[in-house]
């Protein structure tokens, strides 16, 4: 069994699951947040950092002056952005399979007769060019 932050929710829990997110390839780190809120935000090291190895991503977070609701953001972050780099990845899949197969479709009749029909008009320009047409 994966053990995850016990902080975390159960919802956010099973999205990591389902993304198969190792917690051990997820560097966690605590820092001091930055910008206005004066002795509060400079003493306290409520912003948390998250790094997925395996993807490169990083997850910063300082929504609020709780760490624990911080954490739980950044792990939500985190699970939102693998899902959508997963969902995108599908979906170019998806869209390559889609292109080759209307690539290597069999012409219909039609099809195959205009083809015909535009490579002899093509042929009867090109030899107009050469002196004439002869039938």
């Amino acid at each position: 069994m994966i053990d995850y932050p016990p902080q975390l929710s159960e919802e956010v829990r099973r999205r990591l699951r389902g993304l198969a997110v190792n917690p051990a390839d997820v560097e966690e780190r605590f820092v001091r947040g930055t910008g206005p809120g004066g002795q509060k935000i400079n003493k306290t090291s409520s912003t948390v950092s998250l790094r997925h190895r395996p993807s490169g991503l990083v997850i910063r977070c300082q929504g609020g002056r709780s760490q624990a609701a911080n954490r739980e953001w950044a792990w939500a972050e985190l699970a939102a952005r693998l899902e959508r780099r997963v969902r995108e990845a599908a979906g170019a899949a998806r869209a390559a399979h889609e292109l080759e197969r209307r690539r290597t479709r069999q012409k219909t009749r039609g099809q195959k007769e205009r083809m015909i029909a535009a490579k002899k008009h093509r042929a009867r320009v090109k030899q107009a060019r050469r002196g004439g047409w002869e039938d």
